[in-house]
């Protein structure tokens, strides 16, 4: 069954730089070829489900604005409509993923059974709908941020029955992430965190989102999911302060749970952002730690102290997002999910399809000026010469531990070393990534 939300739309075309058409893709072809591989198996693109087909457009000072047919979307048969009109889209954009939490597709009742019965009914819908479209699923999650229940946190909650009722959602929802043939399961952008340390113990809270963690795992072996296991870094909102604040923290977290062989990371560029980060930043410390999994692009305004969720527009901050993706081998089960919105006053459908259609283009080129970059070296070559004096065998052995302090201040000493200062050449390197965006 299709919807009639885009009536009157056509599937969205490659047209080229020149194309003057809002329904258009001027830089995003799915087959063009960029260092061996076809451009949409490096984006890997997802629409999500929540800010589009969830979310009715209030902000802290202001109620709904979107006029969506299936709202309330607390019946069944709303959640049907809701589906329809979803992967017409996903068609519409040639987006080979979705992504979604549970709360986003069934109604929400008070009784896990109730939640449970619905949402298995939605899978079923599902596995039809992506039978009939050829959309994958690229991860599933549950919201464990917008119910009453969770107000205290799901995993670190001082009352152990939200802890029992977090778990039993989140095996549902792993469950009909391996039915639908999900590539990840990610956790959590929660409440895991707190808002004042006057009624939170950190220790007995780390300890059982550690055992919470454990718990998925083993529930994924047990089911036999090949998907990857990615927790989303998040510093802020809704808490206070939130335990998985950066992938560094996170790192932390897994190595003190013996983790970090079996999760990574699903690193959003907003909250990079209230962390204090850049995108690329995060990426990159994925990268280093063996953790990096995948991706949501957004960006915040930065006129703003919250996470806004606007859709990239920046290719410079995008093409070195994917300059350290690639270089670290691509995505494999991960990819680009657009945990985007639109503005409150952006309220037709078709501005749906405009916002993706912009942020395809940005990451297309994106990927594009990264991948030249990297071809042409013209970023490494220079990182390779500053670190030349690394690959000494002197040096090499001060890092192998083969020589102690005493040593290292002898030859200090016998050879008069004085180290010769040498430029950054930060504003170079500047120039140069300007010369490809």
């Amino acid at each position: 069954m299709s919807s009639r939300f885009f009536a009157g739309i056509d599937s969205i075309p490659f047209e080229g730089p020149e194309s003057t058409s809002a329904l258009a893709f001027r830089h995003y072809n799915p087959d063009e070829v960029v260092m061996g591989k076809r451009m949409e198996e490096h984006l890997r693109v997802a629409v999500c489900y929540w800010h589009n087909f969830v979310w009715p457009g209030t902000d802290p000072f202001g109620g709904q604005t979107f006029d969506r047919p299936w709202f309330p979307g607390d019946t069944m048969d709303l959640c049907r409509m809701k589906a329809d009109a979803a992967f017409d889209m996903f068609q519409l954009l040639k987006a080979p993923y979705f992504c979604f939490h549970d709360y986003d597709v069934r109604p929400e009742h008070d009784s896990h059974a109730d939640n449970l019965r619905d949402l298995q009914v939605m899978t079923e819908y599902f596995a039809g709908k992506m039978e009939e479209t050829g959309t994958k699923l690229l991860w599933g999650t549950a919201n464990m941020t917008s119910n009453r229940r969770f107000m205290g946190g799901a995993s670190t909650n001082p009352d152990p029955e939200v802890f029992a009722f977090a778990a039993a959602t989140v095996k549902a929802c792993m469950d009909a992430t391996h039915a639908l043939n999900g590539e990840n399961y990610v956790l959590w952008g929660g409440r895991e965190g707190y808002e004042t340390l006057l009624n939170t113990d950190l220790g007995r809270e780390d300890a059982q989102m550690g055992r919470f963690m454990n718990l998925v795992v083993e529930h994924k072996h047990r089911i036999g999911f090949k998907g990857t296991i990615l927790i989303e870094p998040k510093p802020q909102e809704p808490s206070k302060h939130q335990y998985d604040f950066d992938v560094a923290t996170v790192y932390g977290f897994l190595k003190r749970h013996g983790l970090e062989n079996e999760i990574k990371v699903n690193i959003e560029q907003g909250h990079a952002i209230l962390a204090g980060h850049t995108f690329e930043h995060e990426i990159a410390m994925a990268q280093a730690l063996g953790i990096f999994g995948s991706i949501d692009m957004n960006r915040n305004d930065y006129q703003s102290g919250w996470d806004t969720d606007q859709f990239p527009n920046s290719v410079p901050e995008v093409a070195l997002a994917y300059y350290h993706i690639l270089q670290g081998g691509g995505f494999t089960s991960g990819g680009t999910n657009f945990d985007a919105k639109l503005r409150r006053q952006s309220i037709e459908p078709e501005d749906l399809l405009i916002a993706h259609i912009g942020g395809m283009d940005v990451c297309a080129r994106a990927v594009k000026a990264a991948a030249a970059m990297i071809e042409d070296g013209a970023l490494s070559a220079p990182l390779d010469a500053r670190y030349a004096g690394w690959d000494t065998p002197e040096a090499q052995d001060m890092l192998a531990g083969k020589r102690s302090f005493e040593e290292i201040e002898a030859e200090v000493l016998a050879k008069d070393i004085q180290p010769v200062a040498k430029s950054g050449r930060q504003e170079l390197l500047e120039n140069i990534v300007n010369g490809y965006v």
